[in-house]
């Protein structure tokens, strides 16, 4: 699945990735390959993931996040 991270001012991260885990509103939830079609407001926290068997993660003020078609777009506040 491909992991998109996108800030007003640029595209922070777009790669290929194994899982996310995301600071959802209503709590943590984590998105694997084939995941149902989600929109969600994120929480300031830590948005994670799992790239060539390498964990990423990066501190986010908050966002929405879109999961469709294998794709996670994080549009950052």
């Amino acid at each position: 699945m491909v992991l998109k991270i996108i800030s007003a001012e640029k595209i922070e991260f777009e790669g290929n990735v194994e899982q996310v885990t995301l600071p959802g509103v209503a709590g943590k939830f984590q998105v694997l390959n084939n995941h149902a079609a989600i929109v969600a407001a994120l929480a300031p926290g830590s948005l994670s993931w799992t790239a060539d068997g390498a964990n990423a993660e990066r501190q986010i003020a908050g966002g929405v996040a879109d999961v469709k078609n294998n794709v996670v777009s994080v549009c950052l506040y």
